[in-house]
């Protein structure tokens, strides 16, 4: 498993509120929602090797569009 760092994030209420909305839609947490929205994101902009994946998160796999 990759190694894991702690940051806080300031996010306005209405992100907030649709990105739980989003991650109970995919049965993900909310925390890692967020991770893959901004992973897909970077991969999708070629900030991130598209080998990069989470270990963590199963569901990834499935839903990972290339």
């Amino acid at each position: 498993m990759a190694d894991k760092k702690s940051y806080p994030l300031r996010i306005s209420a209405p992100v907030l509120d649709a990105m739980r909305r989003w991650s109970d839609d995919e049965l993900r947490s909310l925390n890692a929602q967020i991770e893959y929205v901004l992973r897909d994101a970077l991969r999708k902009s070629g900030r991130l090797n598209a080998s990069a994946k989470s270990d963590d998160d199963p569901k990834e796999e499935e839903t990972d569009e290339t």
